[in-house]
């Protein structure tokens, strides 16, 4: 095979890779970037629950108390995360029921000053809800996680086949980086921007094939894993956990369950601090290499913890498909059209002649 031919042969699985799975990708790679700013969007879209600002000046049981005030009395406490803003405690429904997507969480704002309730509802705005599961399965029940694989291994070829596509056939490869390279500005737009972002794209697209099947890692087989339950009334009070670790300033409590039966208490990027509940001492780190990678590879996916610059270019990374799939869907258009109307010429010449 030629090198001309090696080339056509890769534009044919870029063009027609972009084409067939416009409609999905387009959507996806949007949610992506969602979710990256999904703190962000959710004080947007509920402003009022973030009003309250300050350091927190009560014991984390206020807050606890406050919250159950609202709470239904058969729900349990999953989580109180204290900051610069508003206390946030989560907790489980009476009922989450066969649902899809991250489990289902109520939430109640706390004033971090006085303790009073700011508001109470689901923890994250139906919106962002909506984005979190169609981002994972596409809303489809079943096989929308493998779906979402898949679609990843074929957003991974067209990063791949397009910084191929992108190299000069002729003549220096700094030719590649000239905007006018054709005539059409949306095939100029979409080899400036196919090339910038394909390698983030391509760091997207394998991370997410790895979250989406999680058995490449060692993880999870696609089998359903149990759910844990918060422990409704566990042998430490959050106080006495909190004060095992000497902790403060801002914090994130995870509640003990009946699997793992510890208080996690993350401290900023102190690192994840455990508590037994059963005696108060502090819990050895599990040493697991696959779960830190599995973890490593969902940060670099979603840029948690991962800093402004990497989350903007991840963001980027996520809206550049959009862009990507409209310029190349008018590219071929064009293309067809002008095939179309060499073809009547061509045909209308012949014609002329005979």
């Amino acid at each position: 095979m030629t090198k001309v031919q090696l080339r056509n042969a890769w534009f044919q699985l870029h063009k027609w890779i972009g084409i067939l799975l416009a409609l999905v990708l387009i959507p996806l790679s949007i949610t992506g970037s969602m979710l990256v700013w999904d703190d962000a969007l959710d004080r947007m879209v509920r402003p009022s629950h973030y009003a309250a600002a300050g350091p927190a000046k009560l014991p984390a049981s206020a807050y606890v108390e406050a919250a159950r005030r609202v709470l239904p009395p058969s729900s349990k406490i999953v989580s109180v995360r204290i900051g610069e803003g508003p206390v946030i405690v989560t907790a489980t429904p009476p009922s989450a029921g066969a649902m899809r997507g991250p489990p289902l969480r109520l939430a109640a704002w706390i004033a971090p000053d006085t303790g009073q309730l700011i508001d109470s509802g689901l923890s994250v705005s139906p919106l962002m809800r909506w984005a979190h599961i169609f981002h994972g399965s596409l809303q489809i029940p079943g096989f929308g996680r493998a779906a979402v694989g898949w679609v990843g291994m074929a957003m991974l070829l067209s990063s791949l086949t397009g910084l191929w596509l992108w190299w000069p056939l002729t003549g220096s490869w700094r030719r590649g980086f000239r905007w006018r390279r054709q005539s059409s500005f949306n095939a100029n737009l979409h080899h400036q921007i196919g090339f910038w972002i394909a390698l983030p794209l391509g760091i997207l697209s394998l991370t997410g094939v790895i979250i989406a099947w999680p058995q490449m890692t060692g993880g999870a087989n696609g089998m359903r894993r149990p759910m844990q339950s918060p422990l409704a009334a566990p042998h430490l009070t959050i106080d006495q956990a909190l004060a095992a670790t000497s902790v403060k300033g801002r914090v994130t409590i995870t509640w003990p369950t009946d699997k793992d039966p510890v208080w996690k208490i993350a401290a900023g990027r102190g690192g994840l601090l455990q508590v037994e509940d059963a005696s108060g001492r502090i819990a050895a780190a599990k040493s697991d290499d696959r779960q830190r990678m599995r973890s490593f590879y969902r940060r670099l996916h979603d840029g948690t913890d991962m800093g402004l610059v990497w989350q903007i270019i991840i963001f980027l990374g996520g809206l550049a498909p959009a862009v990507l799939g409209v310029t190349g869907i008018l590219m071929w258009l064009r293309a067809r059209t002008w095939r179309t109307e060499a073809a009547r010429r061509k045909a209308l010449s012949a014609a002329q002649i005979g």
